[in-house]
């Protein structure tokens, strides 16, 4: 049963309290409830104990983050008051089951909140990659290098032809980061409409070879499911034009990553890589080998100190929950078997 003074537990590490829930977002968080229970994620000594904080608390809602441990299996048969679990981060594998979701726990997590401070970083790359920063980086650095006026091989992004793979929330934002640029945007996702890419200022591409042929610089932003694996192959990545750049802020698993850095080592495209297959990146990789390869290690998610941006969407979405309203960005049993 719904309430307007909802109970509500709050189970995060000291580091995830001080920047998803900085003073003024608590204060938005206690507008709701004056009834929040707070507890050091990593405190737990075993899940007896994580479930007996449970079994006293009780809470409506829990507000959970990367350090937060599993929910135990049984929690819904022990806490029936449990409901909604606001997952502030990303993924919910690890956290809560398919099975609790399938029971009717409802669970979101921070979904759209992030895409803008996605299209940043996935910005910074491009242009880093353009103008070759990885390069000038590791040359001044390490080999004291300076330029040759005669040899230096650097792009703007200005006027460039660009290429989404995938136009979902992330390549809507970075399509709004690109209008300074004059950039013509072309897409390849066949199941978005017609009226969102006119909308966009976004050109369909009928096919992932025009995508790659037809523009400068490729974002990769296309879902991971089992027809993506591995769909950006060697002959997609040689399509891009001589200068051009090819930057991976979505799953590193929907490409060839031998390939990769096959095209990468020929120095005829620059890449940008936040996201790899293999994640943390093996010390062996080619990719931190290369010059042209300018590499993040999964960072472009929220900084810092836009975290608190997931903590205000989950608190609309407490919101939307107390006024009985459709959830943003829940994780449904669909969803949940989907991007396993």
């Amino acid at each position: 049963m719904k309430t307007r003074n909802p109970r509500i537990g709050v189970i995060l590490d000291p580091w995830e309290y001080s920047s998803f829930i900085p003073k003024h977002i608590l204060q938005k968080l206690e507008e709701i409830s004056d009834d929040i229970h707070f507890a050091e994620a990593s405190s737990f000594q075993g899940e007896d104990e994580w479930k007996a904080w449970l079994k006293e608390i009780r809470p409506e809602i829990i507000l959970t983050g990367w350090m937060t441990p599993s929910l135990p299996e049984d929690c819904l048969k022990e806490i029936p008051e449990l409901n909604y679990m606001c997952h502030l981060v990303g993924s919910v594998k690890g956290t809560v089951s398919d099975d609790l979701i399938a029971e009717g726990l409802i669970v979101t997590n921070w979904g759209h909140s992030i895409s803008r401070t996605v299209a940043e970083c996935g910005l910074m790359l491009a242009i880093g990659a353009l103008r070759r920063a990885s390069f000038w980086t590791l040359e001044m650095h390490n080999r004291a290098g300076w330029k040759d006026r005669k040899k230096v091989e650097t792009g703007s992004l200005f006027g460039r032809r660009v290429g989404l793979h995938g136009f979902g929330a992330i390549s809507q934002e970075l399509r709004r980061l690109l209008v300074p640029f004059d950039c013509p945007v072309s897409t390849f996702s066949p199941s978005v409409p017609d009226a969102l890419l006119a909308e966009h200022d976004v050109l369909r591409a009928d096919t992932l070879e025009d995508l790659f042929s037809k523009n400068d610089v490729i974002f990769e932003l296309a879902a991971l499911t089992p027809k993506n694996r591995g769909i950006v192959t060697e002959e997609l990545l040689r399509m891009i034009e001589h200068g051009g750049a090819f930057v991976n802020i979505g799953r590193g698993a929907v490409v060839d990553e031998v390939a990769l850095a096959k095209v990468a080592a020929e120095g005829n495209i620059q890449v940008a890589l936040d996201v790899f297959g293999e994640e943390p990146l093996p010390a062996d990789s080619p990719f931190r080998k290369l010059d042209q390869v300018f590499t993040l290690p999964h960072l472009g998610g929220p900084t810092i100190d836009r975290r608190q941006d997931a903590t205000l969407h989950g608190i609309r979405n407490i919101h939307r929950y107390l006024a009985g309203e459709p959830m943003m960005d829940q994780i449904t049993a669909e969803v949940s078997k989907r991007i396993s």
